[in-house]
């Protein structure tokens, strides 16, 4: 059996323990509201969870299968790279995948706050309106949305003429795209983790629990970051949850590539990427 890395294993243990954390303390929501990582247009965003959000789960089977390929994957890219260097590419490419991931809901957020500008409403009461609490159980309802805009509109002097059906529409679906944006998990920088593992062992023999045939990484990695991509554009789910951040995995594996080619193509000078 594979010998755990230090770095590896006190990675591990952090996230074993926010996931103890956020299962016993505040009711099962305080660690998730603190530490999740929020729509920036949301006001549960706080600057920090661009990092703690790496370390947060959404239950046992995602903790467990990252934590799974964080141990396979991580320790011989650890081994090969060291702690410096492993943390480096481990962080830069859960940054990475939150970059990628925003930008795709920026690509939906946009457009939609452009035309609620255009309808009359300002930036502020856009903010405030895609901020309200619409969320029943586990169910988005227009019906709170409207007991707390008609209220809200009178409050600030907005005439109801400007809310249409159209605009109605708009709100409630950005209401509901702020609150459904939200990013925990691991697995941006493990599929960083995965693709300096790839570059440093092209030839390695890889299997997926669900497909036992041995396929080589160098494959076997650029078909699964092609699978996310399909997922991220379709919403067709191959083997992830449909709720899976798919351009995050992309993200992270495409700065933990370009990371480790780059150590690799300087591996002869200073930067040389195996000392």
């Amino acid at each position: 059996m594979m010998r755990i890395t230090d770095t590896v294993k006190h990675l591990i243990i952090i996230n074993i323990i926010m996931f103890v954390g956020t299962l016993t303390v505040g009711d099962g929501r305080l660690f998730y509201d603190l530490f999740a990582m929020h729509f920036p247009a949301s006001d549960a965003f706080k600057p920090w969870q661009v990092v703690t959000h790496m370390f947060m789960h959404g239950g046992f089977t995602h903790l467990l299968f990252n934590m799974f390929a964080l141990w396979m994957f991580g320790t011989p890219v650890e081994q090969r790279l060291g702690r410096n260097k492993f943390l480096f590419i481990y962080f830069s490419a859960g940054i990475g995948a939150v970059l990628f991931q925003l930008a795709g809901y920026y690509w939906d957020y946009f457009p939609a706050v452009t035309n609620l500008m255009e309808s009359g409403l300002s930036k502020t009461a856009i903010n405030d309106i895609i901020n309200f609490n619409i969320l029943d159980g586990n169910q988005f309802t227009g019906k709170l949305l409207t007991e707390q805009l008609e209220p809200y509109l009178y409050e600030n002097g907005i005439p109801e003429s400007i809310i249409n059906q159209s605009v109605y529409n708009n709100l409630f679906e950005t209401n509901v795209l702020i609150h459904n944006s939200t990013m925990v998990g691991a697995s941006g920088c493990i599929m960083g983790i995965l693709a300096a593992f790839g570059l440093m062992n092209p030839n390695a023999e890889l299997m997926m629990i669900l497909l036992p045939i041995p396929i080589k990484a160098k494959y076997f990695i650029p078909g699964i970051i092609i699978l996310d991509v399909i997922s991220a554009f379709t919403g067709q789910s191959f083997f992830s949850p449909s709720n899976t951040a798919y351009l995050a995995h992309v993200g992270g594996a495409i700065i933990g590539f370009i990371v480790m080619w780059y150590w690799k193509k300087n591996s002869m000078n200073k930067y040389r990427w195996d000392q």
